[in-house]
């Protein structure tokens, strides 16, 4: 591992456990989460919205501005509207998928589940998120945190990966494994 992604990693650890604390502080741990799936789905949906927070030419100042305005026009609470805003003020959006996924975890640890990262092609219903939810608890036998991500890439199936387990279900692999079961016929 880099130290460039170890440091990421530790300033993202670091913010989120700041964020928990004054969330937990103020009884709102829910609803910053909420507040930052809700966010970080904007994020995976928004091409524009990835390049404006990577942007090192925008200033600080129109990177809060913006920010915040965003946060208002999606009804983000008043603790997560300035989350960003200190987030952008001091240069940190990068790594807000970081910061997410840790304070995410953070309440999935203190609440005694596990985080299940699910990759699929395709957005997933409720009821199929229901269900994948109600088959992971079952596997596991503990309460399961599911984090969704869309890669059209894989084609469809899923990708599964609880801790250092994983489970690759995706018709890409399956694709990949017959190609090189053929290559072994002829």
């Amino acid at each position: 591992m880099s130290s460039e992604i170890a440091g990421t990693k530790g300033l993202a650890d670091r913010y989120a456990l700041a964020l928990y604390e004054l969330a937990k502080e103020r009884g709102v741990l829910d609803q910053v989460a909420g507040d930052l799936r809700q966010f970080q789905s904007m994020l995976d949906e928004s091409a524009d919205l990835r390049r404006l927070i990577a942007s090192p030419v925008v200033t600080r100042k129109e990177h809060r501005k913006g920010i915040v305005a965003l946060a208002e026009k999606v009804g983000l609470s008043e603790l997560s509207r300035h989350f960003l805003g200190l987030l952008s003020t001091n240069r940190r959006l990068p790594a807000l998928s970081g910061i997410i996924a840790a304070y995410l975890a953070r309440l999935s640890a203190a609440r005694g589940e596990v985080t299940a990262e699910v990759v699929s092609a395709r957005k997933l219903s409720d009821s199929q998120s229901q269900a994948l939810s109600a088959a992971l608890r079952q596997a596991v036998g503990k309460d399961v945190a599911v984090r969704s991500t869309i890669d059209p890439s894989i084609l469809g199936g899923l990708i599964v990966r609880i801790g250092s387990r994983m489970v690759d279900n995706s018709v890409r692999t399956k694709l990949q494994r017959l190609q090189l079961a053929m290559k072994g016929v002829g």
